[in-house]
């Protein structure tokens, strides 16, 4: 999954979120630190289509790594940073 190129492309979402503040801009209601960031601002920071950066958004979430949150009609999405380091200590320990 993290060697492809699309592995790739999540790993740098997933940077991405870890400091929103610098990656994305500021919604008029929305904090990208605190409610996460909508599936448009990826999509417009890879240069894809909005459907592609929603498809490895859902595969983030569905695995555990991003949490979302439904504001209005959108949904937005932001780390899951204690899932994250029990990961990392999964791969660490040789899994």
């Amino acid at each position: 999954m993290l060697r492809t190129p699309a592995g790739r492309t999540r790993l740098e979402i997933l940077a991405w979120l870890k400091d929103p503040d610098a990656h994305f801009p500021r919604g008029r209601r929305v904090d990208p630190a605190v409610d996460g960031v909508p599936a448009r601002a990826v999509a417009a920071k890879l240069g894809v289509p909005r459907r592609v950066a929603e498809n490895h958004l859902r595969l983030l979430a569905r695995i555990g790594l991003l949490r979302t949150k439904r504001i209005r009609h959108r949904t937005y999405y932001r780390r899951d940073e204690a899932r994250i380091a029990e990961v990392s200590r999964l791969f660490e320990e040789g899994w």
